[in-house]
């Protein structure tokens, strides 16, 4: 039912999430508002974490209370626990609820302080409360092409865990290589893998890349039967607890122009948005 509609996720939460310099609540909602406009139907907006891990986004709640919602558009909020569950529900403003899972031991203790077992113990609970509150809920498996601290990894690790999450119930998940380790081999080989354990499921991707390699990556995922794309205009972006470095967030552009090359055309205007996003990126990194 899913395999053939491409859907773009923009990820401006992403983007922002690592920026040292705060950027004001109504540059937020600008920008936001500037994404409805320029045709984003899907954003990926805010997160409901602790403000002393995130302090850029300490202000979801104010964020999103500024913010005209029309009803064709989907806003996520990432959650890490059943606290940031029920304040994104509470907001009546986010439609999805997205949470991080990971076959990383490591990831999981420094994203969101939990083990692979509490982890799945937290996706029920949260699953619940979403199913109550009419929200979707996106699953995002970091870590998905490899992991920087030496925990054991493979395919059929990620088959298994994908497996795992759709017989709970998830509709939605989303692969993501959240240190950009992963060429283009491996995205071939990985998404195939998982769109096998999926059956049902929407399948999307959340890469990082350098932009010389990130259409590349965007087509191999293509290829191999992806058809959800996450990405952020700019490339600006990356995981703050993931390791030191940020590997920025596939740019949105590139997605544009990779997907062109399938025949997928994507209506929307971002020339507006790209010039606002650079003065973000220059003001507040």
């Amino acid at each position: 039912m899913f395999r053939n509609t491409v859907k773009l996720i923009e990820c401006p939460r992403d983007a922002w999430q690592g920026l040292p310099r705060q950027i004001p609540t109504s540059l937020k909602v600008e920008y936001l508002r500037n994404l409805i406009e320029a045709g984003f139907k899907h954003i990926d907006a805010v997160s409901f974490v602790s403000s002393k891990a995130v302090p850029q986004m300490a202000d979801s709640e104010q964020v999103l209370a500024q913010l005209e919602m029309p009803a064709d558009v989907e806003i996520i909020g990432i959650v890490v626990n059943e606290k940031g569950a029920d304040r994104a529900i509470a907001t009546k403003r986010v439609t999805t609820i997205g949470y991080p899972c990971s076959v990383s031991p490591t990831f999981l203790r420094r994203n969101q302080d939990q083990s692979v077992d509490e982890n799945l113990l937290v996706l029920k609970t949260i699953k619940q409360r979403a199913a109550g509150a009419g929200i979707d809920l996106v699953v995002y498996l970091s870590m998905a092409f490899g992991n920087p601290y030496g925990d054991p990894w493979n395919e059929n690790e990620i088959e298994k865990a994908v497996a795992q999450i759709v017989e709970l119930g998830v509709q939605t998940i989303s692969l993501a290589d959240t240190i950009g380790i992963a060429d283009q081999e491996l995205i071939k080989r990985i998404v195939t893998a998982a769109v096998k354990s999926a059956t049902g499921c929407e399948l999307g991707v959340h890469l990082h890349s350098t932009r010389a390699d990130a259409g590349a990556k965007i087509l191999a995922a293509y290829d191999a039967g992806c058809r959800r794309f996450d990405s952020a205009i700019g490339g600006l972006g990356g995981c703050p607890f993931a390791q030191d470095a940020l590997v920025g967030n596939i740019p949105t552009e590139s997605v544009i122009a990779a997907l062109n090359q399938k025949g997928v055309k994507l209506p929307l205007k971002i020339d507006k948005i790209t010039q606002l996003n650079a003065k973000i990126a220059a003001d507040f990194t």
